[in-house]
């Protein structure tokens, strides 16, 4: 029993050992770590319980020096001395606050750092949601820079605006800009997640309200006579129908006629676009918008933001987590947001399942008329904390360096490189047949298409997933258009409009291809769906058009888009004149000599010729060279797309903001994770404030931040 007490007493001591050695080592560097630049101590309201009232908070109390915050924590007993050395070793390579590198790393709770900050500040600490702010104070400062600045005015006691913040080293440079009637202020601290949700009950419907309205009304889908639209289309297809019936040679002759053009035009632009890249890569030019070159000094990275915008997704949350827990990236400047809508019980429910990181956080979206991806995405652009801000699909498996490259393509890019787009493929090609195609198809898009329209200096229309942009130029065109059901296409054409550039970097995120027929049929019509409004919203003044991209890249958009719709309606004109090469009777049979239908043949396995090289050609890598012999079944593939378009414009004419649904996760399933819960933080603050400093460790504690 004594050895075993001795031993007790040896390892009791030769952990305190361990810990102030640490610390020791630990204060030389700390303390070299200390900001010179933070800003003066605040007059703040002395430290409060929660439920105080706003007159006790605003109590003046005389202001000493203000203690390290690194001190105050090893005083607390809330950090253990090794994981602060880590954290002052990574906050010396990145601009990122102590607290936010401790939190990341799960180095220290929240209530913990609060009540330090709190210690630090002199500040006190209010329970925002059991007394809630004045909205009137909000209104006068603005819901969307109260959640940029992490601040949000309280109350208005005695002549003094109490101002609580979650960052109170930022304080005194919001200070400077609030407006007018806002002084005598002081601060009040405030977990960042409080401040959300007391403004939310707030504001959240002004917020919401300016998520569907970001955009130009003249380069909007929302201000488009929905009821006119869908006259014109209706009329334009019974006009149709009844010009077959009167006449039918003629009105089919010129159908053929724009389906022989736009066969012609999308095939030399595919052309174009496959040959240039093709060259740049065999002479190995620098690429005028694919690079992922990372040699060469770095500057300090950039906060990411990612949002991730999920709908009915019951399985995919521990999948997706996983996947986003791989990118090789500071986890102090990750900010991943998931976007739920807030009547989508099913993803809510399987969130509240799964163990979070501080890194990663919901933002439930409330309902309203529309309910779209680009809705949802504007409203959580709000909360988000980065300089550049990206978007994932839910099924998404980015590349574990790819934000690596993009802080470095947009160090490195002038400022009207404003986005930045990934190559997407699929990591499920043999599932089926309709997988291979799929994949293909997607190879073609965006290793041969894309690259190429980038390198001849055309419009690039975004692809819906690993996208990066610069959040100053995202703001200035005013997001995402609520009401378009593509709304990546229409974002890729403004940033061109507002004389921004889009750039490809290679860096690849795969995806679950979407194997199932019917499934593939609404995904695709809802693509087709956005084409069109898009071509339609942009087209209302051409000559605006055509001087905010000029004739070269206004004549590309046309035969991307025009004509890209034009092939997908008008593909069984096209077939059909497979009847007249076999002698059967068709319209246009007497329109056309002999020599006419040679050249026709001719044309037809030329294009399909061009279809079979430049899949080839895409898939040619290793990862998917396996696909080579399947490349020739496009032709059997393409069909489903001509059904697709006709369902895309009943849509346009019935219910054009429809969102129809694709679901993830049916091929990649692993099992769930714990759930964990989380107690108020308010009184989680409290209770760690009343936690008593540790004497002896004061002396070695390091003096930081």
């Amino acid at each position: 029993m004594r050895d075993a007490a001795e031993r007790k007493v040896i390892h009791a001591d030769f952990g305190a050992a361990r810990r102030a050695q640490a610390a020791k080592l630990a204060r030389p560097m700390l303390a070299a770590e200390a900001s010179p630049s933070s800003p003066p101590p605040q007059t703040a309201p002395s430290q409060t319980a929660p439920s105080q009232t706003a007159t006790a908070a605003a109590a003046p109390r005389p202001q000493p020096g203000r203690k390290p915050l690194g001190q105050i924590l090893l005083e607390m007993e809330a950090v253990a001395p090794g994981d602060l050395l880590k954290a002052v070793t990574l906050r010396a390579r990145q601009q990122v606050r102590l607290g936010d590198i401790l939190l990341a790393h799960d180095w220290v709770s929240e209530a913990d750092l609060m009540a330090a900050l709190a210690r630090q500040w002199k500040a006190a600490v209010v329970d925002l949601i059991a007394e809630p702010p004045d909205p009137r104070l909000i209104d006068r400062l603005g819901a969307e820079a109260c959640l940029t600045g992490a601040l949000l005015p309280w109350r208005r006691v005695g002549g003094l605006t109490l101002i609580a913040t979650a960052r109170p080293d930022d304080f005194a440079r919001a200070r400077a800009f609030l407006p007018p009637g806002f002084e005598p202020c002081r601060m009040v601290l405030a977990p960042e997640r409080d401040i959300h949700t007391a403004l939310l009950c707030r504001r959240q419907t002004a917020l919401i309200r300016r998520a569907e309205i970001r955009v130009d009304p003249a380069q909007s889908c929302r201000t488009r006579n929905e009821r006119r639209a869908a006259w014109l289309a209706l009329g334009a297809v019974l006009g149709l129908g009844l010009g077959l019936a009167l006449a039918p040679v003629a009105v089919f002759g010129l159908l053929f006629f724009w389906a022989i053009v736009t066969l012609f035009a999308t095939m030399g632009l595919k052309i174009a676009a496959a040959v240039a890249e093709y060259l740049a890569l065999r002479h190995r030019a620098p690429p005028r918008a694919l690079c992922a070159s990372l040699r060469g000094p770095q500057a300090a990275l950039p906060m990411i933001s990612i949002l991730v915008p999920l709908f009915q997704e019951r399985d995919i949350a521990a999948r997706l987590i996983e996947r986003l827990g791989r990118l090789h990236y500071p986890r102090e400047l990750l900010d991943i947001l998931l976007v739920v809508e807030e009547a989508d019980t099913t993803t809510r429910d399987a969130l509240a399942t799964t163990t979070l990181p501080h890194w990663m956080r919901v933002v439930s979206v409330p309902g309203g008329p529309i309910r779209t991806k680009p809705r949802a995405l504007n409203y959580a652009l709000n909360f988000c904390r980065g300089t550049i801000v990206g978007v994932y699909d839910a099924e998404d498996r980015p590349d574990p360096d790819q934000l690596h490259v993009v802080a470095r393509r947009f160090a490195e890019s002038p400022p009207e490189v404003a986005c930045l787009q990934g190559i997407l493929d699929y990591y499920n090609p043999r599932t089926n047949w309709l997988a291979r195609c799929f994949t293909i198809e997607y190879a073609v898009w965006f290793r041969a298409v894309l690259p190429g329209l980038a390198r001849l200096g055309l419009v690039v229309p975004l692809g819906g997933t690993t996208l990066f942009f610069r959040r100053e130029a995202l703001e200035n065109l005013g997001g995402w258009d609520a009401h378009n059901v593509t709304e990546d296409a229409d974002l890729g054409l403004r940033l061109a409009r507002f004389g921004y550039r889009t750039e490809l970097i290679a860096t690849v995120t795969g995806e679950e291809a979407n194997c199932r027929a019917l499934p593939w049929v609404k995904q695709r019509s809802r693509w087709l769906k956005g084409y069109a409004m898009t071509w339609a919203v942009h087209m209302r003044a051409p000559r605006r058009l055509w001087r905010d991209l000029g004739p070269w890249r206004f004549l590309g958009v046309q035969v991307l888009i025009l004509g890209t719709l034009s092939q997908y309606l008008l593909a069984p004109v096209l077939w059909s004149c497979w009847a007249i090469l076999f002698g059967f009777w068709h319209p246009v049979a007497a329109l056309l000599s002999p020599q006419l239908e040679t050249l026709l043949l001719l044309s037809f396995v030329m294009a399909e010729l061009v279809n079979i090289a430049v899949g080839a050609w895409a898939v040619r890598g290793p990862t998917h060279r396996h696909l080579i012999p399947w490349v020739p079944s496009l032709h059997v593939y393409f069909p489903l797309g001509a059904l697709a378009g006709w369902k895309a414009i009943y849509e346009v004419i019935t219910k054009p903001f429809y969102w129809d649904k694709t679901a993830h996760g049916l091929f990649d399933r692993v099992p769930g994770r714990p759930h964990r819960s989380h107690s108020v933080l308010v009184a989680r603050i409290a209770a760690a404030a009343r936690r008593s400093p540790a004497p002896a460790r004061t002396a070695l504690a390091p003096q930081i931040d």
